[in-house]
This record gives structure tokens, sequence and C-alpha cells, in this order.
């Protein structure tokens, strides 16, 4: 080899094997070795971080850019700069709420005509199942996307429709065929419907947090979970279960993963960090589906994710103009469900991870390894020879407030305003190249687009 483009040392390099000093030799875009750093090779350039820790560059393989047809919502350029400022270094973008909807190879390429010559990190793409594409689902899967999309319960727009608990069987056995992981979201359409129609004859408030959770109760994730279950057991297929909040339902992957079944599954770090007594009247920005549970639910959900039942933790980030939300009204019934924090996954979930003494290694497991291999990404992920030199300089012990007027995203919307956390990203490095600086990105987009690469 050649001198190599750069070499990052740090006492605190979380590696696969875990959290040691190391150098990270990075040449042409990847990572040639993680040595001792008293035998690191000359480079042509060395940051040595100290104290900080180095940790992968993170994979948020939950991400609604929007982009086509509801760019006001959230954008490529907006969406990406803002992953790389919170050290997320690849995002897989979901197929709605775009217009039109990644269902076809059209649409596909439409997507990724508009992220081309915008995104500060790489992006790869889910494509998108619903009933009447299944004629697509081939010609996606040879363009390479990451996996399918499907909704077990409405979507929210209309021009992404649902399969239900008793369908969904056959599309598990066409994504089998293909051999692509499904990617559901699971609640119980039938139960929501009953749930949701109690609570309109108990004429619960619509302001109220409560009032929202009752009509999606943790029993329409678990019976929509094992309806999954069971699929994939019949067909031998992967399916994904997305943003799971009830930890019932966590239970049930890990069951699954116990018996061998190709069944995997993520949370987010809403459900990890809000509970539902917390929220305030009104604070429509709290608002998503599925809803943030109890308390009690949430410490239940940790426990799940440090025994491992689940494989990730990802943003889900779905933001809308704040009109959407409703604030003036604080009306939770009618504002759009889905939560932006795109940015600010690692803080988050490092400050409650360290509360119950978890560590960075499994922080790194669950943001950045966990989901490179739900959306079939071998490149990223894990700081290992081959792999591509993403990287996150982060300070554990700094102690900062949120301002969600000084985040990335397109709009400042979010629940964290004003909470103090603990971690914060001091630089992102994209294929050995700093993207963003303490908390703002560096020169122009240079992310690529990515395909799933075959096991």
């Amino acid at each position: 080899m050649s001198v190599p483009d750069l070499v990052v040392t740090s006492r605190r390099v979380v590696t696969p094997d875990g959290v040691r000093p190391a150098a990270v030799v990075v040449a042409e875009g990847r990572v040639h070795d993680v040595v001792d750093p008293a035998v690191a090779p000359a480079a042509a350039r060395t940051d040595d971080v100290g104290d900080l820790v180095v940790l992968p560059g993170l994979v948020d393989s939950h991400v609604h850019v929007n982009e086509p047809g509801r760019t006001d919502w959230e954008g490529f350029a907006t969406a990406t700069r803002a992953a790389a400022a919170g050290g997320v270094t690849t995002i897989v973008d979901m197929p709605l709420n775009s217009v039109p909807p990644t269902t076809t190879v059209a649409a596909l390429r439409a997507k990724r005509a508009a992220a081309a010559h915008q995104a500060h990190v790489d992006v790869a793409f889910w494509g998108g199942a619903v009933p009447g594409n299944e004629a697509d689902l081939p010609a996606l899967a040879a363009e390479g996307v990451a996996g399918f999309k499907a909704f077990l319960c409405d979507s929210g727009v209309e021009e992404y429709p649902a399969f239900t608990p008793d369908t969904v069987g056959d599309l598990v056995a066409r994504t089998g065929e293909l051999d692509a992981t499904l990617a559901v979201h699971a609640e119980d359409p039938e139960v929501v419907r009953t749930a949701t129609a109690a609570v309109a004859t108990l004429g619960g408030d619509p302001r109220r947090h409560t009032t929202w959770l009752a009509g999606r109760p943790a029993a329409a994730e678990e019976e929509a979970v094992t309806a999954l279950v069971e699929a994939a057991r019949r067909h031998g297929a992967r399916v994904h279960v997305l943003h799971v909040s009830a930890a019932g339902a966590a239970a049930l992957v890990g069951a699954a993963r116990a018996e061998g079944l190709a069944v995997s599954g993520e949370t987010c770090p809403h459900y990890l960090v809000l509970a539902a007594e917390d929220v305030p009247d009104g604070a429509t920005e709290c608002k998503c589906a599925p809803p943030i549970r109890e308390c009690d639910n949430r410490e239940a959900l940790w426990g799940a994710l440090a025994a491992g039942d689940l494989d990730a933790v990802v943003s889900d980030h779905s933001p809308c103009p704040p009109e959407a939300k409703c604030g003036d009204s604080g009306d939770f019934l009618a504002a759009w469900g889905g939560i932006a924090s795109l940015q600010l996954g690692l803080p988050l979930v490092w400050t409650a991870a360290r509360e119950r003494d978890l560590g960075l290694a499994d922080v790194a497991r669950w943001m950045a390894q966990g989901p490179a291999r739900v959306a079939g990404l071998r490149g990223k992920g894990a700081l290992r020879p081959g792999a591509d030199a993403d990287l996150v300089v982060f300070d554990p012990d700094a102690t900062w407030t949120i301002d969600a007027a000084a985040l990335q995203h397109r709009h400042p919307v979010c629940p964290y305003h004003g909470r103090e956390v603990t971690g914060q990203v001091r630089a992102t490095y994209l294929r050995g190249e700093v993207v963003a600086r303490d908390g703002r990105p560096v020169g122009g987009p240079r992310g690529r687009l990515l395909r799933r690469e075959p096991a």
C-alpha cells in the first residue's frame, strides 16, 4: 500500500471487538486497517482526537425524505445535512411520503435523480409494496432496493394502501422468492378500529396524548407481529418489524429470532426516551404511530433491546410542515403522526443508555451495525478493513441543550426542544472526508447512491 490518505487516532475507538486505543488507517476512502496507535503508518494526514470517541458512521435505515412530491415536508438536501451533523453517514429512504411513492422502477429513478446532486451522506432506498404492484417487485429488487416496505394499517396517505394480516402472507411468500427483506409497519387494523371506536364513544379529549394512545393499543402491534412471524415461519422469508413501540411486540421478535426465523426488528429514540405520562396536553410534536407508550413499557423495551431481541435503533424521521402538526389546536387526532429527530439520535440514545449502564459498543451495534445489516449494506456500519471509512468523532461527556431552530432538517419542529442531553458529535467523516463539524455541514454534497449488496 502507498502512503495512507488519513490516520485517525483516539484512546477510545469503537471496533467490532470493543472499545480500545486505536488508529484507523484510511486509504482511498476505505478502512485499510485498525491498529495500535504505536504502529500506525505514516499518512498524508493524521487526526489525533485524543480522548474523544471514534465510532463507526451511523446508519439510519428508516428516514422519510419525502422528495419528490412533498419536498416542502423534507428534502434530500436538508435531510442529509441533518444526518451528517448528527453522525449519520448513510440513510435509507422510505418509499413514502414522496409523490409518486417508490412502488415502480420509474419512481425509484425519480428518487435517485432528486438525490444525486444534493446528498451530503450516502443514500440507499427501500422499495414500496402495495396491493397491486406485486409485478413491479422483481424489477425493483434488480435495481438494488434495500427491501420492500408494506403497511398492515392505514399509512396516512391515500397513494400508499395497506395489506392486512390476512393477506400479508402472500406478500411474504413473494418477497421470500426474491430473497428480499420485507419491512412492515405492524399494527392490526381491526384492533385499531375497535379501539378508535371506543375512544370516539367515550368522547376523549383530542388534546390529550392518552386519547391518541388509547386508539393504538399494544395489542395492535402484538397481533400484527404474531401474523408476520407465522408468515415468516411458513415461507422461510426475511421479515423486519419497523418502529417497535410495544415491549410485548419486541418479545415476539426476540422469540422468533431464538427459534431461528429470519425475523428482525427496530425501535426508535422516541420510544426509548419519551413516556406517555410526560407528554403535555396539546404537544402534538410528540404524535407518532405507533404511539409513545407508558414509562413501564419504555423500560421493558430497553430490556428487550439490551437482551438482543431487537437489531436496530433508527429515527423514523417523518417530518411535516408545522401547520400539519396542528400546533394551534393541539389536536392529537388531527395532527400528522411523525417525529423529526434525524440529527439527534446519537445524543438521545447515549444519554439514556449510559443512565442504564449500557455502553458505546452497544450504541454502535444498535445504530450502525444493526441497521446496515438490515438494509444489506455490507460496506457500512463497522470500523473494519474493507469497509467505507465512515467515522464519527463523539464527545460522550459534553452536556448541551437542544435548540430545535438550530437543527439542519427543514422545519424546527421536534419534541426535544429544550431537553438537556449528554454526548455531542464533533466531526463526521464520509469515506475519510469531513462532511460535518460541530453541528454544521462542511463542503458541498458528497454522498453516493447505494444499492443493496448481495449476501
